[in-house]
C-alpha cells in the first residue's frame, strides 16, 4: 500500500466523489432493472446491464460464472485482501422488485465504482459478484460450492426495507415442489371411480395447519396451489404445490422437513393418491453477521443520516431467508437492512415494488454504496480487521 490508511478519511472522501460521480448511471440502473423484472435465473438484460455498468467503470468481467449464464465476477485491484460485494436483479412473480432488488445491484456497482480508484492504495482486490436467483433459486450457494468465495476474505451487501436494521433474523429455509396424482373421473356419474388429487391436498393442508400450533419458535410453513385441476365436473388428477419450510437453523430445518412431508404423504394415504417431492434449489442456512464489519458499517450508515434506533430499543428482528447466509458460514459477512419509504408497505407487496423507484429509493442507492464502500475500506485499514480478516482465509 502506498498510503497510510489509518484514519482513513481522504480515502472515504474520494470514495464519496466516485459515487456522487456515477450517481446518475447508478439510479438509471436501478429505474431500468425496475421497469424489466426477470425471474431466478432468467436474469439475461439484467444481468447484463450490472455488468457492462461495471466493465464500463473499469472492473475486469468473466461472465457464465459457475456454469450460471447470468451470474458473474467483475474484479478490480490486486491487492491480498479479496472483498466481494454481492449483486442480486432477480424479481418476483407477478409482483415484480417487491424485495428492492434492483437497489440492491445499483448499491453494489456504486460500491464497487467508488473503491475502484482506491484498490491498489488500500491493498484490496474489489470483486463485485453478481449473483442471481436469491428468490429460491440458491445462485449464491452454487457459487458458494463452485469455489467462487474460497479466497474471499469478506463479503457483503445491503438489502432494501421499510426500516433500517442492522441484520435480521435469517431463517433456514427448503424450498420444494410437491405433486400429487390421482385418476380422473366424471365428478357427478362416477365420481368413486377417480382418485382425487385435489383432496390430497385439502388433507394436507389442514395436516400442515394443525402442525404449526406444535412447531417450535422459529419454525414456519407457507406455501401455494400451483395446479389445481382443469374443470369444476372433472376429478382432478394433478394438484401441485410451491412451499417452504423454514427453521431457525439447519439442524432445525432437518428435524421439521420430515413431519413437513409427512403431512403431504397423509394426503396421499387418505385419497390413494400418489405423492411427489421436488427441491428447487440447495436449502439456505441460517446467518451469522461478522460483527466487527457489522459495527463499521453502523458507523459509516450513521455519518450518511441512517438511525439504528430499533436495533438500540431491542426491537424483535424482522424474519427472512436469503442465500447470502450461506456465504456467511464460509466468510465474514455482513446483511444489513436499507430503509426506504414504503408508506406502510412491506417487502412482497406491490406497493414495495412501487417504493423501490421513488426519492427515498434513490437516496438509498447512494447510501448503501457509500455504507459498503466506507466499511471496506475500514476493514482495509491496517490493523486488528484486517490482520483477522487475512488470517481467516489463509490459515
Amino acid at each position: 500500500m502506498s498510503h497510510d490508511v489509518d484514519g482513513s478519511a481522504g480515502f472515504k472522501e474520494t470514495a464519496r466523489e466516485a459515487v456522487d460521480a456515477h450517481l446518475g448511471g447508478l439510479v438509471d440502473l436501478s429505474h431500468a432493472i425496475h421497469a424489466d423484472p426477470e425471474l431466478s435465473y432468467d436474469e439475461v438484460r439484467s444481468s447484463a446491464l450490472v455488468a457492462d455498468a461495471l466493465e464500463r467503470g473499469g472492473f475486469r468481467v468473466t461472465t457464465g460464472t459457475a456454469g450460471l449464464p447470468t451470474a458473474f465476477v467483475a474484479e478490480a485491484g490486486n491487492g491480498p485482501l479479496v472483498l466481494a460485494i454481492c449483486a442480486e436483479y432477480d424479481a418476483l412473480p407477478d409482483v415484480g422488485h417487491a424485495c428492492g432488488h434492483n437497489i440492491i445491484a445499483a448499491t453494489a456497482v456504486g460500491a464497487g465504482l467508488g473503491l475502484l480508484p482506491l484498490a491498489d492504495d488500500l491493498g484490496i482486490t474489489v470483486r463485485v459478484l453478481g449473483t442471481p436467483a436469491e428468490e429460491g433459486g440458491g445462485g449464491k450457494v452454487v457459487m458458494l460450492d463452485a469455489g467462487v468465495f474460497d479466497d474471499v476474505h469478506a463479503a457483503m451487501m445491503v438489502h432494501p426495507w421499510a426500516t433500517e436494521r442492522l441484520e435480521a433474523t435469517c431463517l433456514a429455509v427448503h424450498h420444494f415442489d410437491v405433486a400429487f396424482t390421482g385418476r380422473t373421473a366424471h365428478a357427478s356419474a362416477a365420481p368413486w371411480q377417480g382418485i382425487n388429487a385435489g383432496d390430497a391436498m385439502v388433507v394436507a393442508q389442514v395436516a400442515l395447519g394443525l402442525l404449526r400450533q406444535q412447531l417450535p419458535p422459529g419454525d414456519q410453513v407457507h406455501g401455494v396451489v400451483t395446479e389445481g385441476g382443469e374443470a369444476a365436473n372433472i376429478i382432478p388428477s394433478r394438484v401441485t404445490g410451491r412451499f417452504m419450510a423454514r427453521s431457525l437453523t439447519l439442524q432445525g430445518l432437518e428435524q421439521l422437513v420430515p413431519r413437513i412431508e409427512a403431512c403431504f404423504e397423509a394426503g396421499a394415504r387418505a385419497t390413494g393418491a400418489e405423492v411427489t417431492f421436488s427441491p428447487l434449489a440447495p436449502d439456505y442456512s441460517h446467518m451469522e453477521s461478522d460483527p466487527d464489519l457489522l459495527a463499521s458499517y453502523r458507523s459509516n450508515a450513521e455519518a450518511l443520516g441512517r438511525s439504528f434506533d430499533l436495533d438500540d430499543r431491542g426491537a424483535p428482528r424482522p424474519t427472512l431467508s436469503t442465500d447470502m447466509a450461506n456465504v456467511s458460514l464460509a466468510v465474514p459477512t455482513i446483511h444489513p437492512l436499507l430503509a426506504i419509504e414504503s408508506h406502510g408497505a412491506v417487502n412482497h407487496q406491490p406497493e414495495f415494488a412501487a417504493a423501490c423507484v421513488t426519492a427515498s429509493a434513490d437516496i438509498a442507492v447512494r447510501d448503501g454504496a457509500l455504507a459498503m464502500a466506507w466499511t471496506a475500506i475500514d476493514a482495509a485499514a491496517p490493523g486488528p480487521l484486517r490482520e483477522r480478516l487475512l488470517a481467516g482465509r489463509d490459515s
